[in-house]
């Protein structure tokens, strides 16, 4: 009786992750998966926005809160408290339901008729998609020890432009033959599959298992973690140079394939065919060599989490600036796969930063408050920016107003920058600290 009894309880009480295993790899497939939907049901929406515009009778200024506000509020804040529940409950099963949510919400924005029902639908979709990344930073983070975790958060990172890639292709070309309602119409339906998958076949990981300090600590609320972020120098530092990089980054990628468009005289079959591939391809480079050349650097530099997405934004500058001027739409391309790539570059050290840096109890919700950061600052800010300027210049430059609604993150990249220089210099202090 009493072997069976534990036996049983075995089965329910989570383990630590091999270190080694396969299974960890299987995980972050399934993973980035959901995340790609995450992101597929996010991107639909810049693809989308030319032929909503024309049939709802939209400005930029409304179709980038759709794209950045409407989205973003919901999404950031309530992040926090299912990222709460999510360090106290069953990860796994949190991300399924968020996963069907979304979904759900995203096949709603192909039935609205004005621009208040859109919205609405969108805010349903940030209600979902909150519940979809802080539990996934923390499951990864228990399924790979910290000296790899800028790697393994690089890997899931990849849905990011996995998703990008495949809601700008599938979106245009959907759209281009069926219109833009059947577009979110097939864009839900993955996600609702994808819920199913994980809940059946992945395990849940226990709390800190490959970490030191094994015991986790469930005390404390919501308020008391947020003083704790936001008094670590470090960590407030990576929140806002994370934050002012997805400005940029989000304000780019929103507003890129109308200006190829709109600007340049790109169809929505050469964008599905051309800019989907420059960009999937770039975000897929950045991601992925920040998180894996970042890991390595930092073995000799501390600080090394904060150069390589300051270094990629520098480098990045004149390029961008050289997109802006470029007199057709190939060579724009072309030059966009460097911003592509480097404006990507900041989320999977921050990652690192951030899940290295807190108690395994606390993973989920520090995850959430960095995602706060990004989303409250680069989503919302970014996608309005930009169309807000467009707007502002439309009646005196016309179908360019977009270039200059673009080239209005120039300097909020140089801002950028220069925050993460100064969390280089938090992470080297806080590295000899700890030495001594």
């Amino acid at each position: 009786m009493t072997d069976q009894t534990s036996d049983a309880t075995s089965l329910r009480t989570p383990e630590p992750a091999p270190p080694r295993s396969a299974y960890r790899y299987y995980v972050v497939v399934v993973l980035v998966l959901i995340y790609a939907v995450n992101f597929l049901d996010r991107q639909i929406m810049a693809i989308l926005v030319t032929p909503i515009g024309e049939e709802l009778n939209l400005s930029d200024t409304q179709l980038g809160m759709l794209s950045g506000v409407a989205f973003a509020l919901f999404y950031a804040t309530l992040g926090l408290p299912i990222a709460r529940l999510a360090d106290r409950h069953n990860r796994v099963k949190i991300i399924a339901v968020s996963c069907a949510i979304w979904s759900g919400f995203t096949v709603c924005c192909g039935l609205a008729g004005n621009f208040l029902q859109l919205a609405a639908a969108r805010v349903g979709v940030g209600i979902g998609e909150a519940g979809g990344s802080p539990p996934s930073y923390s499951i990864i983070a228990d399924y790979f020890p910290p000296q790899e975790r800028g790697y393994a958060m690089s890997l899931y990172s990849l849905g990011i432009p996995l998703g990008i890639t495949l809601g700008t292709a599938f979106g245009a070309v959907v759209a281009d033959a069926y219109g833009w309602r059947a577009a979110f119409f097939a864009a839900g339906a993955p996600g609702l599959l994808l819920a199913v998958l994980l809940v059946t076949t992945v395990r849940e990981p226990l709390r800190g298992g490959l970490d030191k300090a094994r015991q986790a600590v469930t005390g404390g609320s919501l308020l008391r973690s947020l003083r704790t972020f936001f008094s670590d120098p470090v960590l407030r530092s990576t929140a806002l140079s994370a934050g002012l990089s997805a400005f940029c980054g989000y304000g780019a990628t929103a507003w890129a394939p109308a200006y190829l468009i709109r600007t340049m005289g790109m169809t929505l079959p050469e964008v599905a065919l051309w800019y989907s591939v420059v960009n999937g391809i770039a975000m897929s480079c950045g991601i992925f060599l920040s998180g894996w050349v970042a890991d390595r650097w930092a073995r000799t530099n501390p600080g090394a989490y904060a150069l390589m997405p300051a270094l990629g934004l520098l480098f990045t500058m004149p390029i961008f600036a050289g997109f802006l001027l470029a007199p057709s739409w190939p060579l724009a391309l072309a030059l966009f796969f460097v911003p592509g790539m480097t404006f990507s570059m900041y989320l999977a050290p921050a990652l690192s930063v951030v899940q290295n840096a807190v108690h395994p109890s606390e993973r989920s919700t520090s995850g959430a408050i960095l995602l706060l950061m990004i989303n409250l600052i680069g989503l919302s800010g970014g996608p309005f920016l930009v169309g807000w300027v467009s707007d502002l210049l439309a009646p005196t430059h016309g179908a360019a107003s977009l270039r200059y609604g673009l080239a209005a993150l120039i300097p909020v990249v140089i801002l950028a920058v220069l925050v993460l220089f100064r969390g280089a210099v938090l992470l080297r202090r806080r590295a000899a600290a700890q030495a001594v």
